[in-house]
């Protein structure tokens, strides 16, 4: 629910999925379906069906999906992590799963280097041969590892019985390749990239702002030039210097003099006159002092 280029990343996510036409979303989250509402909202406005599931405890990345899918008779089930900015094809890995009859599908993206990943080696024909977990360079040829989003029939859930944590990578992939179940990967030339850091979520903005990722921008940003996005209702000083890739949100205000570069700047954050921001992410109503030097690598919450 981070504002992610004007609105929360999760909406963005929303309004994808809804252009590929799925009406009805389930979000699994913690245990506070309220921080929720604003999707919620969000579903009604695109006539999508949000439903919230909280859970007592961490089911880790499957135990939610295993609770809600199992015993469903679901044939065609998309699955999304929500930290994962991606402009892969929802429709096409759909139907790509539909037609082929495999009990998972995984989309895929290739990495140079796949010691820090779960590298998933496939035949000439997209089926899975082998998971391998973090494997030094030069120990496989293949280099497709796991996006984070899958296409499933509920039946995937069957042999894992419980209601406890389950994890799809640790557990259930490689659980059902022992098995004997099809599972195929598709690898795309999608954008990919985790947004789980704070230098990971400025260069997802970049990514955006670059063109390199096609992503929902909210209504009312302005694009001068470069990757640069100004919102209406901010306000930004003649003499200001923004050196891209720069995002200012709404009502935020940068002040005369002031220099941004590589500053993700969120709503309502006021930057004073000669302040100088670098490599940053200046959260909701914070505020910089007049003259100040900020980053590189910071993050700036409100009444800091």
């Amino acid at each position: 629910m981070i504002e992610f280029m004007g609105q929360a990343y999760a909406v963005g996510l929303l309004r994808r999925l809804a252009a590929a036409g799925m009406n009805h979303l389930d979000l699994l989250v913690g245990q506070r379906s309220e921080d929720f509402a604003e999707l919620v909202a969000a579903g009604r406005d695109l006539d999508v069906d949000v439903q919230v599931l909280t859970e007592d405890a961490p089911l880790d990345t499957a135990g939610a999906a295993r609770r809600l899918l199992r015993g469903s008779g679901e044939q065609n089930v998309l699955i999304c992590n929500g930290d994962v900015l991606t402009d892969l094809d929802y429709r096409d890995l759909s139907e790509r799963h539909r037609i082929s009859g495999a009990l998972v599908t995984l989309a895929l993206t290739r990495v140079h280097d796949t010691s820090s990943f779960g590298v998933i080696e496939c035949d000439a024909d997209d089926v899975v041969r082998r998971f391998i977990e973090k494997p030094p360079a030069g120990t496989t040829t293949a280099d497709t590892v796991n996006a984070g989003t899958y296409v499933l029939n509920a039946q995937a859930f069957d042999p894992f019985p419980g209601n406890g944590p389950l994890s799809f990578e640790r557990t259930v992939f490689p659980g059902l390749l022992g098995a004997g179940a099809v599972l195929r990967g598709h690898a795309s030339d999608a954008h990919w990239q985790d947004l789980g850091t704070p230098a990971r979520f400025r260069d997802g903005h970049r990514a955006v702002l670059e063109g390199r990722c096609d992503w929902p921008v909210a209504e009312g940003f302005a694009r001068p030039g470069g990757a640069l996005a100004i919102h209406q209702t901010a306000t930004v000083d003649d003499r200001a210097k923004l050196e891209d890739p720069v995002i200012i949100g709404a009502g935020a205000h940068v002040g005369s003099e002031a220099h941004l570069n590589d500053v993700v700047v969120l709503r309502g954050a006021q930057i004073g006159p000669g302040a100088s921001v670098r490599s940053a992410i200046l959260g909701p109503g914070s505020v910089i002092p007049a003259k100040a030097q900020i980053g590189p690598e910071a993050v700036v919450v409100a009444d800091a």
